[in-house]
């Protein structure tokens, strides 16, 4: 009789140990979520573009969607149930979707007045434009693995609409389909435009690889593997911007790419024969459809302070290792800017301020997060909170300085990243409608009209 109530005891003992510490467990990581959740009030504005939903009576608070997200703490554990708690710092990897095993998640793109100023889009990526297309940032989406994805299928909704007779009846110097840019939606609706048998043509601004070729040398450019058209599964987890870009050339030089780079479109007008007339800096071209693979960064920002004409002042930094030994200053409070100061404060001699015109670091990547805490403990950069640059002279920048006397501090190159103006007053001439509002617009006009009838290009004769 003794022997079991001591086992019994034993047991309990055992149990009560194993529920305490189980029940710690749940303590910090409702502590840790709460913390989560009061980082994300920073920024109120919430999600910008594609971003989870959690359907709560479906949640079974396994916690599995808040371990596989690279971004961080984006999800959290409160009251026993996943929650959005830092939704800006989404950029769409999906994982927590893929991962949660009840089904309860789900991605969707922001809300109407998180969206009013992103240009409106239909499931298939079409513009309020009949037969334009947007892909890749610009509509909202980030990451490369979206991008390839957006350029395939809006190629596959070209070519199906496009029917056979139409191809072999069009005029000489009528292409099926122009793409305008050459990052990766670009290149992979290129791929895909081949793959279609479509004449296409793909015009670039600046250099292959668009925004992926203005990247810091050695940035990790892809985290998980992608389908390249052409070339089928690339299976690389890890993979850097001079990586991607070696791929890129050897797959675009085995397919005989044709682009015209060094040409910037100046405008876009559509014909009462349902074409389009692209003009550029290089000359015209008409095309049935087109699709706009830009990048959303647009113009750089800037402070409109004194002195930020010196040639000193860079709104980009390709190469880091090519500044030593100097008294560096960064202007911004996001991933750019904090890798741009991570990049130069290891350059041997070199000098890193930081200055970041809020309190805290509220929308940069996990990562990120960690890694600057640790330079700026070991002194290898010093960040100025409430700050902003006021003066810009040739040895020097004053910072103005919430609650504190103006700092001015010797320096012999600054670089600013305060972001980009997308170029929305480009496709607004075009025609482009903007918005959750001007969908309403659209369902009446002439998009849907023409989607009950016959696919638009298949009308093509």
């Amino acid at each position: 009789m003794m022997e079991n109530v001591a086992a019994f005891c034993v047991a309990v003992l055992v149990t009560l140990f194993f529920c305490r510490g189980y029940l710690r467990q749940l303590s910090e990581r409702e502590k840790s979520a709460q913390e989560a959740a009061e980082k994300g009030k920073l920024r109120s504005d919430g999600p910008k573009a594609q971003h989870p939903h959690i359907d709560i009576s479906n949640c079974i608070g396994c916690a599995t969607c808040t371990t596989v997200c690279p971004e961080g703490d984006v999800l959290a554990m409160l009251g026993g149930k996943a929650a959005l708690v830092n939704g800006h710092k989404c950029i769409g990897h999906g994982l927590c979707a893929e991962a949660c095993p009840v089904g309860a998640i789900t991605m969707v793109m922001a809300s109407a007045s998180a969206g009013a100023e992103m240009p409106y889009l239909t499931p298939e990526y079409e513009t309020t434009v009949l037969n334009m297309f947007i892909v890749g940032e610009l509509g909202g989406l980030a990451l490369i693995k979206n991008a390839v994805r957006q350029g395939k299928e809006c190629i596959d909704t070209i070519a199906n609409r496009l029917s056979s007779k139409a191809r072999q009846n069009g005029d000489g110097d009528l292409y099926d389909v122009l793409i305008v840019g050459a990052g990766p939606a670009g290149i992979s609706a290129s791929l895909r435009a081949i793959e279609n048998g479509l004449r296409y043509l793909t015009i670039e601004r600046d250099e292959l690889g668009g925004t992926v070729a203005k990247y810091p040398r050695q940035k990790l450019v892809m985290t998980s593997p992608v389908e390249f058209p052409m070339y089928g599964k690339f299976k690389h987890t890890e993979l850097s911007k001079e990586e991607l870009l070696e791929f890129w050339n050897k797959v675009l030089h085995r397919a005989d790419f044709n682009a015209c780079t060094g040409a910037s479109v100046e405008n876009i007008t559509k014909g009462e024969d349902g074409n389009f007339t692209i003009v550029t800096n290089k000359g015209q071209h008409r095309a049935r459809a087109v699709v706009l693979a830009l990048g959303r960064a647009g113009t750089p920002n800037q402070l409109g302070v004194k002195g930020e004409e010196l040639p000193k002042v860079m709104y980009r930094l390709i190469e880091a290792d090519h500044y030593t030994h100097k008294k560096l200053l960064i202007v911004g409070g996001g991933d750019s800017a904090v890798e741009a100061a991570m990049g130069l404060a290891m350059q041997a001699g070199n000098e890193v301020t930081l200055s970041y015109r809020k309190e805290c670091f509220s929308r940069i990547k996990d990562r990120n997060e960690k890694r600057i805490a640790e330079f700026i403990r070991t002194g290898k950069l010093k960040v100025i909170f409430n700050s902003i640059p006021v003066e810009i002279t040739g040895e020097s920048v004053v910072l103005d300085v919430k609650g504190e006397a103006q700092q001015k501090i010797a320096n012999d190159f600054v670089w600013v990243f305060a972001g980009g103006k997308p170029p929305n007053d480009f496709l607004r001439t075009i025609g482009v409608g903007f918005g959750m509002q001007e969908s309403a617009q659209v369902a009446s006009g002439e998009i849907e009209a023409a989607r009950k009838t016959v696919p638009a290009l298949a009308q093509i004769a």
